[in-house]
């Protein structure tokens, strides 16, 4: 699963008509929605305000709008643009200023594409990697160690916490569970505790 780094805007002009694309991490359809009001509002006095968005676990769900240009020339080429990159959690605005010469069914076309294609370049990509945070626990004696394997193993603690003992919160993905709690428990002999907590995702740049 895949999602914008981080919001953004780009602009194009093209035969003296300005294209502003905006994109916004949407994590579900009410937050999309209601971005695409707020850059409505925000833009109203623009030639068209174009919309697109992509959103669910697995990018289930589409909308898009055309925002009065010819019909399929505007919207649904932005929605294109973001599902053959696979995204999901994702909303797009391109907010376009007539400059006077019209662009053709054709022109249009490449014209919102090419704004979406730009923005998302700009703003980058992250894949979206399922994790479970794992709380392990060792005494004292072992602490330092067990860290030093955690780093060479590839884990960074996201939270090392010190007490009657020592407790580190670390993100391992869902698929490799088994394998980190069957290593946790060799290299301390059998004296770690490991506790599954919640799930989620870690984001990883996508080149």
């Amino acid at each position: 699963m895949r999602t914008i780094r981080q919001g953004g805007s780009h602009e194009l002009e093209i035969r003296r008509s300005r294209f502003i694309c905006t994109l916004a991490r949407a994590a579900d359809e009410a937050e999309a929605t209601a971005f695409i009001a707020g850059h409505r509002r925000a833009h109203r006095d623009a030639t068209h305000n174009c919309t697109a968005y992509v959103v669910g676990g697995h990018g289930e769900i589409t909308k898009s709008s055309d925002d009065g240009e010819p019909a399929g020339t505007a919207g649904i080429p932005m929605l294109e643009v973001l599902v053959r990159r696979g995204l999901t959690g994702t909303a797009a605005v391109v907010t376009r200023y007539f400059g006077g010469v019209k662009l053709g069914a054709g022109g249009l076309v490449r014209a919102y594409t090419q704004a979406v294609a730009d923005t998302i370049d700009a703003v980058g990509v992250v894949e979206l990697r399922p994790v479970v945070t794992v709380t392990v626990g060792v005494d004292h004696a072992l602490a330092g160690r067990f860290l030093g394997d955690l780093h060479a193993r590839g884990h960074q603690p996201g939270d090392v916490r010190y007490g009657t003992g020592v407790e580190a919160d670390v993100a391992v993905p869902t698929a490799d569970l088994e394998a980190f709690e069957a290593w946790a428990a060799e290299v301390t002999a059998g004296r770690a505790t490991v506790r599954r907590g919640t799930p989620g995702h870690i984001e990883v740049p996508v080149t």
